[in-house]
């Protein structure tokens, strides 16, 4: 059961990669004179990536708890 923990590592590393990726691309929207439609449809875009993110980096916490715990 120690594997889980690199793995857990690696995935929650992964979302907290695409986390940065979604931060990155907001910031460069807000700095970019799009008019209000397209900012909007920008940061539509991103969000189900935003969460999508946040889950993989709980999701690999907790598998990282659950190596701890079983070692």
């Amino acid at each position: 059961m120690e594997i889980l923990i690199p793995i857990g590592t690696v995935i929650t590393l992964l979302g907290l990669a695409t986390l940065m990726w979604c931060i990155y691309r907001v910031a460069k929207a807000r700095k970019s004179s799009l008019e209000d439609e397209q900012l909007r449809l920008i940061l539509q875009s991103i969000t189900p990536i935003n969460l999508a993110a946040l889950f993989l980096s709980v999701l690999g916490l907790i598998i990282v708890i659950v190596g701890i715990t079983l070692s």
